[in-house]
C-alpha cells in the first residue's frame, strides 16, 4: 500500500526472532485481537474434520494463539527475551517444539499456512504450529495440485495481515478448489477497501457482514508520513479517522463471510 512501510525484511527469516522485536516497539496487536474472534469462529463452525487456512500466516502465529494456551504478550516475551537470543535456529526450533507441545489445547483443529515467505513456513511447520504449509502465489498462478488437495477439509479461512496486497485472484482460486462450505474471517485495514474482495465471495455465496463501528488497533505508525497517508487513505474511502488513525495507529475492521 502507498505510504506503508514496507517490513519485508522481517518476514521471511529462519526465525521469528526478528520479526517480535522489530514490531514490539509498535505494538503490533492483531493477531491479539483475532485470537478470541477465531477460537469463537471455529466453535461455531462446529466442523469435528473443520482445517482452518491461515492466509498470510508468516510464522504461524495466529495458529499458536488459536491452539495452544498463550497470549500474544507471552508469543513476544518468548522471542525477544535473553534465553531464545542464545540460540542457534536449529536449538530454537528444538526448545519451540516442546514450548508450544506442552500447551497445546485439547480440541486443538488442523491449521495450514498460505505464504509466499519460505523460511517462515517451515519453521512454523517445523515447530508443530501448522500441519501443512503452501507457498503458492495466487495473485499470479494458479493453485498447485498440493495446495487444491489441502484445500479439501478446509472449512474456515483466516486473515490479519496482507488484505492490503491481495485481491479477489486469491480468493477465488482458493473458494475455486473447495470442496466444503468454507468460511472467511478477515481483518483488514480500514485504509484499504474490502468491497473487492466481499464481491467475489458472494459470487460463491458468502454473505459479508462488518461492524463499522467496531474496529481493532492494528500497530502504531513508524513516522508522521506513514499516519499522513494513512489519514488520507481513510478519509478518501469516507470513513472518519478521528480517535483512530489520527491517534496514531493502524486500524484494521473485522469482516466475517459465511453461507
Amino acid at each position: 500500500m502507498h505510504g506503508m512501510t514496507s517490513f519485508d525484511d522481517i518476514y521471511d527469516r529462519p526465525d521469528p526472532r526478528a520479526y517480535f522485536t522489530r514490531l514490539a516497539p509498535l505494538s503490533y496487536e492483531i493477531p491479539h485481537h483475532a485470537q478470541a474472534v477465531f477460537r469463537r469462529t471455529v466453535a461455531e463452525r462446529a466442523d469435528p474434520g473443520l482445517t482452518v487456512l491461515d492466509l498470510c500466516c508468516s510464522y504461524g502465529i495466529n495458529a499458536a494463539l488459536l491452539n495452544h494456551d498463550l497470549t500474544l504478550a507471552d508469543l513476544y516475551a518468548h522471542y525477544t527475551g535473553p534465553e531464545a537470543a542464545r540460540l542457534t535456529t536449529a536449538e530454537l526450533i528444538e526448545y519451540d517444539k516442546e514450548f508450544y507441545g506442552v500447551r497445546r489445547r485439547p480440541g486443538a483443529v488442523r491449521v495450514i499456512g498460505l505464504d509466499i515467505a519460505r523460511h517462515a513456513l517451515d519453521y512454523a511447520r517445523a515447530v508443530g504450529l501448522l500441519d501443512g504449509v503452501h507457498s503458492d502465489n495466487l495473485e499470479e498462478h494458479v493453485p498447485g495440485p498440493a495446495l487444491m488437495a489441502g484445500m479439501a477439509d478446509v472449512g474456515l479461512i483466516t486473515l490479519t495481515g496482507g488484505a492490503s496486497f491481495l485481491s479477489r485472484r486469491t480468493f477465488a482460486a482458493l473458494l475455486e478448489c473447495a470442496q466444503r462450505p468454507v468460511w472467511v474471517s478477515a481483518f483488514a485495514l480500514r485504509t484499504v477497501p474490502y468491497a473487492p474482495i466481499a464481491s467475489c465471495l458472494a459470487g460463491f455465496g458468502l454473505t459479508t457482514r462488518t461492524d463499522p463501528d467496531r474496529t481493532y488497533p492494528q500497530r502504531a505508525f513508524t513516522d508522521p508520513e506513514e499516519q499522513r497517508a494513512a489519514v488520507r487513505a481513510v478519509r478518501l474511502a469516507g470513513l472518519d479517522p478521528t480517535g483512530r488513525e489520527t491517534d496514531g495507529h493502524y486500524h484494521t475492521a473485522l469482516y466475517e463471510s459465511r453461507p
